[in-house]
């Protein structure tokens, strides 16, 4: 088996030079050698770069990488008419190793959602967002090769958060009572209703939100998870990224009804505890627990709607 070469600055410039004459643009800064390049993260092998002040090159580590890769160059083009935010567009692409994909994207201008705060303008943003991806075809996104992926068990997800919260309650971090309000019952009544399925984005991190520091949405990244599925994961990844009161105000100018909402709260509450769990009981040499920690605070923010609807009801609208 051939072993993948490790990205270095180098490799990283000649690529960028040859993608940016292929691309017929400038990089922004450069010198005699090529543009001015530099890993977006730390990291022994970084994937990401940044290439001038103007774009950014991205390197798929493996061959399954290249296809989601591959396909999301096709399927920013389909979302992109449809959404009000910006999406990265493809300056040029190739190989940066046999079978691996590089692709060299616009950069978008604006800090992440880890760094500034979304405004309520930004929420009409994030609800223009929900809107157009409930617009997209779904039958054209699947032709595109975007998977189709069955709804979770919030129940299963509610087990596994239990015993989760268990855990950070004796590490003193959660009180697990605040899980109680989330039954058996009322967790089989937020089950995904059949025919709701459409294009779901799937990684609504903070990272990936453009936000400028007047807290509007500017941009979208991250569309190689993209699937056919439940809109409350993206509910739920909001939660996670903005809060739950600004992802449910969201949600609910997107035209979502309280059953998504609630659930969507309900499966990112249950993620955070079970990622924060796992974060605590990691080596020592691990990344540290604060980022799962912040997620967890965000996700059981309270919200209005849980206040007015009654989960042990018969039914949720």
């Amino acid at each position: 088996m051939t072993q993948t070469p490790t990205p270095t600055a180098d490799t990283v410039r000649r690529l960028a030079r040859s993608l940016l004459k292929d691309g017929g643009k400038g990089g922004g800064a450069q010198s005699a050698a090529g543009p001015d390049v530099r890993p977006v993260a730390a990291g022994a092998e970084p994937a990401t770069w940044w290439v001038g002040t103007r774009h950014v090159l991205r390197l798929a580590p493996d061959r399954e990488a290249s296809v989601r890769r591959r396909r999301e160059l096709r399927l920013r083009d389909l979302v992109r008419p449809l959404v009000p935010v910006a999406l990265p567009s493809t300056v040029a692409y190739g190989e940066w190793a046999p079978g691996l994909l590089c692709s060299l994207d616009t950069r978008l201008a604006g800090g992440t959602g880890e760094e500034h705060r979304v405004s309520a303008v930004g929420e009409a943003d994030l609800a223009g967002l929900l809107s157009g991806l409930r617009e997209v075809p779904v039958r054209q996104a699947e032709t595109l090769g975007v998977p189709r992926v069955s709804p979770r068990s919030l129940e299963a997800l509610r087990r596994v958060a239990a015993e989760a919260a268990g855990r950070l309650a004796a590490a003193d971090e959660f009180d697990p009572g605040r899980l109680n309000r989330l039954t058996p019952p009322a967790a089989v009544q937020l089950a995904a209703q059949p025919g709701t399925a459409v294009l779901v984005h799937h990684a609504l991190t903070g990272g990936h939100l453009v936000v400028s520091a007047d807290g509007r949405v500017r941009g979208v990244l991250g569309w190689d998870a993209a699937v056919v599925g439940d809109p409350a994961e993206d509910i739920a990844g909001l939660a996670l990224a903005v809060g739950a009161p600004a992802a449910v105000r969201a949600a609910t100018l997107a035209g979502y009804g309280a059953r998504p909402c609630l659930r969507g709260l309900w499966l990112a509450r249950c993620d955070a505890l079970v990622r924060l769990a796992e974060a605590l009981a990691g080596p020592a040499t691990a990344p540290s627990p604060r980022p799962p920690r912040t997620r967890l605070r965000r996700a059981w923010e309270p919200i209005m709607l849980e206040r007015v609807t009654d989960l042990g009801g018969d039914e949720v609208p």
